[in-house]
């Protein structure tokens, strides 16, 4: 077969590998857009609980208090689940964890994280319009609610933590709450509402059409093997099912699978893996939510999406490829009863299962590698996928193109490990 050649390859169609693509496009590169599965958000960005959260400055951490510490380490803890037989593996990334989440370098994080964050809602209406994805972003924010005085004080603490960044956030009684979730339990005393993040009720299928946005505009989107990725000279060269493909520049946009590829170029990220799971629900007797909402105290959200109610889980310490467990779902469902009774049968046959790509301080790396000419990195979005794809696109587009970035890239580089 005759070599296909590109300006820039970007491995991974995930909301990041797509958002790349486009960005890189509009600076006037041709780009190939290289997924082995042939399609977008077949993967990570499939299930997630569908908020742009522009709000979410500050990242999960490690928690530092001995009890929830120990809480947490007995799965005591709904909001975190611990699969005891991969501890010895992911130990030293879980100690990197929580070195990170001291109290300094977690404001470092936010610090770092606030020009991406600030940027998402935009980032992604440009990319939605000329997409004619309006339907498939919400306005209305969502909902934190509270069952006891301790999760209130919770939330009210992430809301004077948020205060110096100017996140709008307004506080609700439970009869405010009603006011705007007519069906939710009794068991719920109050929320706080934030009302500038978007909402989507099929995250894969806004993906999906961001990836058509970029084939209209003349992309190349093909199924290829992102291993086989290799340097030839001055070019990169890597397998598709079209046949050989070289390119100028190669963008590693594979979320939990960019660690396989970087091995192999010599790098040793400390990638992590928060894993999540998802399923969805009926709705009895013709009740409905109009917005996500998080049970602060057990940490999963329900999301009125276009198969059903999804419930997302918190998250699964666990090795990326070890096999499902519905232990996690199965703990937190009663509670999801408790907050929304009209709950009703599950619609999937079995738990979705997703792997959040993490780095210890919870910052991705979006940049040049250091030592390879024409190889750029854009990975480890950890939560926030969905909410950070289309900004870090952007970002790394003016990195690639030479140009002045919006927001200053020191913290995102590649060699800060």
């Amino acid at each position: 077969m005759a070599v296909q050649r590109t300006e820039v390859v970007v491995l991974g169609a995930g909301i990041v590998g797509v958002s790349a693509a486009l960005h890189l496009q509009a600076k006037g590169r041709s780009v190939t857009l290289v997924d082995r599965a042939g399609a977008a958000a077949t993967e990570t960005s499939f299930g997630n609980t569908g908020i742009v959260q522009s709000e979410a400055v500050f990242p999960y951490m490690f928690p530092r208090a001995p009890l929830e510490v120990a809480t947490a380490a007995l799965n005591l803890d709904p909001r975190v689940q611990i699969r005891y037989s991969a501890l010895l593996s992911i130990a030293p990334w879980v100690w990197r964890y929580f070195l990170a989440s001291s109290p300094s370098r977690r404001l470092a994080t936010a610090m770092a994280m606030r020009g991406l964050v600030g940027r998402s809602v935009a980032e992604h209406r440009a990319f939605a319009d000329p997409a004619g994805a309006g339907t498939l972003l919400r306005e209305g924010g969502w909902i934190k609610t509270w069952r006891t005085t301790r999760g209130e004080d919770h939330a009210m603490h992430d809301v004077e933590e948020e205060k110096p960044f100017g996140l709008p956030t307004i506080k609700l009684s439970r009869d405010e709450v009603l006011a705007l979730e007519p069906h939710l339990g009794e068991i719920v005393r109050g929320a706080i509402h934030y009302p500038e993040p978007l909402t989507t009720p099929d995250p894969q299928a806004l993906t999906q059409t961001y990836a058509k946005l970029f084939v209209a505009r003349g992309g190349a989107f093909v199924a290829g093997d992102a291993l086989s990725l290799a340097q030839s000279g001055d070019a990169w060269t890597l397998t598709t099912a079209d046949g050989p493909l070289q390119a100028a520049a190669a963008v590693v946009a594979l979320g939990p699978w960019t660690s396989d590829l970087a091995k192999t170029l010599g790098y040793n990220f400390p990638l992590g893996f928060k894993r999540g799971y998802h399923m969805h629900y009926g709705a009895n007797g013709g009740a409905s939510l109009n917005r996500p909402v998080l049970d602060v105290e057990r940490g999963y959200v329900l999301t009125p999406m276009a198969r059903g109610l999804r419930l997302t889980t918190g998250a699964e310490f666990a090795r990326r490829d070890d096999p499902p467990s519905s232990a996690h779902l199965d703990r937190l469902e009663p509670y999801g009863r408790e907050i929304f009774p009209a709950l009703g049968a599950r619609l999937d046959p079995a738990p979705w299962l997703g792997k959040r790509p993490c780095l210890p301080d919870m910052i991705p790396v979006i940049g040049p590698a250091p030592r390879h000419k024409g190889l750029w990195f854009d990975f480890g979005h950890q939560h926030l996928g969905l909410t950070l794809g289309p900004v870090s696109g952007r970002l790394l587009a003016e990195l690639v193109a030479g140009e002045t970035p919006f927001v200053d890239p020191t913290p995102f580089r590649a060699d800060r490990f």
